[in-house]
């Protein structure tokens, strides 16, 4: 309810994008101008260039035929829900007129949950991989199959057994240049890194890690008592998609879904969902424009996410 009396009109909307976008007062976007007068349309007239400057210019509600206030709806749904919501529950709870309109929605939502220029994780890291899809026959223990989709996991150690931040990433094979592309771009350099066997993870000490591999045919215990972190996450992000996506996501989108399991499970011990609504809205206002091709079309994962239903 006290949501609901924040956000009730477009305007409250728009005045709180704005205090969120321009904390220390209004920027112009085109000449850095900062001092404005408001429109009768709730548009920011620039007084150094004259531009008129719409406060969701820039962000992913740019030309958004959406109102605001459903906006706001749908990212309180996504941070209120413990595990999420579909597009399908969005389209109904919202009343979209297309399942179209909900997925966007919601991919570029999740788009806005990865944010720019956050910090690698540090310290004692587990590493792993994990295949994303239904049995393939044939496939066996491979690291690489023609229809499932490769994610590389890494959990940051908490305590004895605890898990901290955690990073995914789908990867087009399970390469040294990919797997050390992935550590190098979510681990701190200097960080304990500890994976299995696999010998594509050999040069990480050349990269200025140190490498603890667990190998489980020469140890007594499994591998997931070897490296239970990632192990947990892999079983936790598969229950995921099964559960509230139903296993339909699509392999060509899965990199959206995982960034959304990533924000979720980062602050899985926050209480307050007040705070996770302002730093989903505070995001979505700091990252560019996207495009619904840019969304629909193929990221950069490789021929082995072959699509698949959606």
């Amino acid at each position: 309810m006290e949501f609901e009396r924040w956000f009730s009109t477009e305007d409250a909307c728009r005045t709180y994008l704005k205090r969120l976008r321009w904390p220390e007062g209004f920027i112009c976007p085109r000449c850095g101008y900062r001092e404005a007068w408001e429109t009768g349309r709730g548009l920011l007239h620039c007084r150094g260039c004259g531009a008129d400057v719409s406060v969701t210019t820039g962000t992913i509600f740019h030309r958004s035929h959406i109102p605001l206030r459903l906006w706001f709806r749908a990212m309180w749904g996504i941070t209120n829900q413990k595990s999420g919501i579909s597009a399908a529950g969005l389209q109904r709870t919202l009343g979209f007129g297309s399942y179209r309109t909900a997925w966007t929605c919601l991919h570029k939502l999740r788009h806005a949950m990865v944010r720019k220029g956050r910090d690698r994780l540090k310290g004692k890291t587990e590493v792993d991989e994990t295949f994303i899809g239904g049995v393939e026959p044939g496939a066996g223990r491979r690291r690489l199959g023609k229809t499932k989709a490769l994610v590389a996991i890494a959990a940051e150690a908490k305590g004895r057994r605890g898990i901290g931040r955690i990073r995914l990433k789908q990867i087009p094979n399970a390469s040294e240049t990919s797997l050390l592309g992935f550590i190098k771009e979510a681990v701190a350099p200097g960080a304990l890194v500890v994976t299995d066997g696999w010998p594509s993870y050999q040069g990480l000490t050349d990269i200025g890690y140190a490498h603890r591999p667990r190998v489980a045919r020469t140890s007594e215990k499994d591998v997931t008592t070897l490296m239970p972190r990632v192990h947990r996450v892999a079983a936790l992000l598969k229950r995921w998609l099964l559960g509230i996506h139903q296993g339909r996501v699509s392999h060509i989108q899965l990199g959206h879904y995982l960034d959304e399991f990533a924000f979720r499970f980062n602050r899985r011990k926050s209480r307050n969902r007040g705070k996770l609504f302002y730093r989903l809205v505070q995001q979505a206002v700091m990252i560019d424009p996207v495009p619904y091709r840019q969304l629909a079309g193929a990221q950069n994962c490789g021929n082995v996410c072959a699509p698949s239903a959606t």
